[in-house]
């Protein structure tokens, strides 16, 4: 089994290869290592002892960031490493201030994970919820250092748990200790002979309650919002928006604020194409205007704020008296815990099975899915009730506020340990 994997290494790293030349992101993925470790050995000293923490992607990061942070408080004369898998973690945070050093993760070979280790040095070393590298997990176990998988999240449809997942469980038997989001996953592990467990909750709430408490402020949405009640659609995509639409034609005395998950111009003019003629305004027309006349004439008579740029939209729920987070006609829903943190309901479509908030939430009347538009419209026509509007909103944070904890919990096992 360990010879298909290290091919299938190699082959990932050949169709990234040749798919760079079409695709901006494999390009940034495979541009981004080279030259890696020449890059390493000049910006790190492989004498001292380092925090490395491991995220996949932007998501990841943010789910582990409290503990990252929580970390650097408790340790703040040690040096903090942070690697990415994904292009969509490392270009958004690779000058990200609390961690000392950043870098793409190294494919998993033997040789690399053996020259990465060697130049890292690290001391003890944390994965968020996914990703498990045979050839780095077996390399850390060899040399003691400390492996700590937060947030872990485990189904039994994944290979770890089926009849052929030998080589699978093997990885995870290279984890110093799991730290998971509920009792379903410590049961799997405890079924396949892994009890070093810890049912610590989900960081994320941690995360999102913090994001909660003290968001940024945008002036430009607040004046685009100034006395309405607002709709805000997070990371939307196509399918998503099709039905959104209908909202912003049927519900005129609302203010629309859609933030998509891809912002290229031709995805950005799909969307407006499907909205009502001269409903739109993107933020980017109207972020350089410095007058206030000027501003107030690109937002008259404009219902609908289009985010294109990345980076706003964990704070923008604030300004929403219901959500719609994007995803759930596709692969899997988005973020629904920033958006239920600010106390305001949660729609989402039907691919939500892989996400125990988004089931919690249905479950305590803080969130709802839809499959098609007339279940939208539908919802939408209860959420007109400031009533039940604000007892859904009130559920969904209640669900955020009780779920808190996860870090405390993962910090007190790891204090004394570094």
């Amino acid at each position: 089994m360990l010879i298909l994997y290290n091919f299938g290494i190699k082959i990932y790293y050949f169709f990234i290869f040749i798919l760079k030349y079409f695709n901006k992101k494999a390009k940034l993925w495979f541009d981004g290592r080279v030259g890696i470790f020449d890059n390493i050995a000049s910006k790190v000293d492989p004498t001292v002892k380092k925090i490395w923490f491991h995220f996949a992607s932007l998501g990841e990061f943010e789910q582990g960031r409290p503990v990252l942070e929580e970390m650097r408080k408790i340790y703040p004369d040690k040096k903090i490493l942070i690697t990415f898998f994904s292009p969509s973690g490392y270009e958004l945070r690779k000058n990200y201030a609390g961690a000392d050093y950043i870098f793409y993760l190294p494919m998993d070979t033997a040789s690399n994970a053996r020259r990465f280790l060697k130049l890292v040095n690290p001391e003890i070393v944390i994965f968020t919820k996914y990703e498990f590298w045979y050839h780095y997990f077996r390399q850390l176990h060899q040399s003691n250092v400390p492996l700590y998988l937060i947030s872990g999240i485990f189904r039994p449809n994944q290979p770890f748990f089926k009849w052929y997942g030998s080589f699978n469980r093997k990885i995870l038997s290279f984890v110093s200790h799991f730290f998971v989001q509920d009792e379903g996953s410590k049961e799997l592990l405890k079924a396949i002979g892994i009890t070093n467990v810890t049912v610590s909750g989900d960081t994320r709430f941690d995360r999102v309650a913090e994001n909660a408490a003290a968001p940024k402020r945008f002036e430009l949405v607040e004046r685009f919002c100034y006395n309405s009640k607002v709709f805000v659609g997070g990371s939307t995509w196509p399918p998503d928006e099709k039905l959104l639409a209908e909202l912003v034609a049927k519900y005129s005395d609302w203010k629309f604020v859609f933030a998509p998950h891809e912002i290229k111009a031709d995805k950005i003019n799909a969307l407006i194409g499907l909205l009502p003629a001269n409903t739109t305004v993107k933020y980017s027309e109207i972020k350089n205007l410095t007058g206030r006349d000027d501003i107030d004439q690109a937002i008259r008579g404009r219902s609908v704020l289009i985010i294109d740029n990345i980076g706003m939209l964990s704070s923008l729920y604030q300004y929403g008296k219901v959500s719609y987070i994007g995803g759930g006609f596709g692969v899997g829903i988005h973020n629904t815990l920033e958006a239920a943190a600010f106390g305001i309901p949660v729609i989402f479509g039907p691919n939500f099975s892989k996400f125990l908030e988004a089931k919690a939430l249905i479950a305590n009347g803080g969130g709802f899915t839809i499959s098609n538009s007339g279940e939208l419209l539908e919802i939408m026509g209860k959420l007109q009730s400031e009533e039940f509007r604000s007892k859904a909103g009130n559920a969904a944070e209640f669900y955020v506020e009780k779920s808190k904890g996860a870090t405390g919990t993962i910090l007190k096992y790891i204090e004394g340990k570094v």
